[in-house]
């Protein structure tokens, strides 16, 4: 089935993922981003139109452990000369000079929270609307009994990535699932428009709605 939507063929794909460190008690904290954009043919394929790969440096005091380089491959020495989650953020908003953009993600609302912490050095890339494929996968295979990329993977006969758990690698493992999904979706007569995907997988941004309320009337008195 052809996809035919012209919202859908115009729109820029920004496929988004983070390695994090996890230290107790606050929030996790970004030690690597990889972005791939792209476009969808008509024929449901993927047609890739650049990537942003770094490592990130994290504030100080944050412990990096021995867990965190089994997970991830990422050692301390890697990131000590990094550049900050702020000046990565910004730098990946500086290349996105052509809208629409459309962000996703597998386990979109991770994602999005680590971009909505630094909304003030990316301020548009944290408004962009983002999709979820965890949600488009439910959608579309909901008889999976889980729904992660690996599961994802496996049920497309698609081969997991080598250098599981670095950023660029597993975003292109969900680039590839999300061009399939949205296919196989589009046939199966889950969606067929880019409105229907955000109604069934659409993330709002956290500062959008920060705007929203920002914007609304406010209450002068109690009384």
């Amino acid at each position: 089935m052809a996809l035919t939507d012209p919202d859908l063929l115009a729109a820029t794909f920004v496929g988004i993922d983070f390695e994090t460190l996890n230290p107790a008690g606050r929030r996790p904290e970004p030690i690597e981003i990889a972005a791939a954009a792209g476009k969808l043919t008509a024929e449901g394929s993927w047609r890739e139109d650049g990537r942003f790969e770094r490592l990130i440096r994290p504030p100080d005091g944050v412990p990096f452990t021995s867990f965190d380089t089994t997970q991830t491959g990422i050692t301390a020495a890697m990131i000590q000369q990094a550049d900050s989650a702020a000046v990565t953020l910004a730098a990946l908003e500086a290349l996105l000079a052509h809208p629409p953009y459309v962000l996703f993600a597998h386990n979109a609302p991770y994602e999005a929270g680590l971009i909505y912490d630094q909304e003030p050095s990316c301020p548009a890339l944290a408004r962009l609307p983002m999709l979820d494929t965890v949600r488009l996968a439910r959608a579309v295979y909901p008889d999976l009994p889980r729904h992660r990329l690996d599961d994802v993977l496996s049920h497309l006969g698609m081969p997991p990535p080598a250098r599981r758990h670095r950023a660029m690698p597993d975003v292109l493992a969900t680039c590839a699932v999300f061009a399939r999904m949205v296919t196989d979706g589009a046939e199966a007569g889950c969606w067929s428009t880019l409105t229907d995907l955000h109604r069934v997988a659409g993330i709002e941004p956290k500062a959008v709605r920060d705007d929203a309320q920002a914007a609304a009337p406010q209450q002068d008195s109690l009384f």
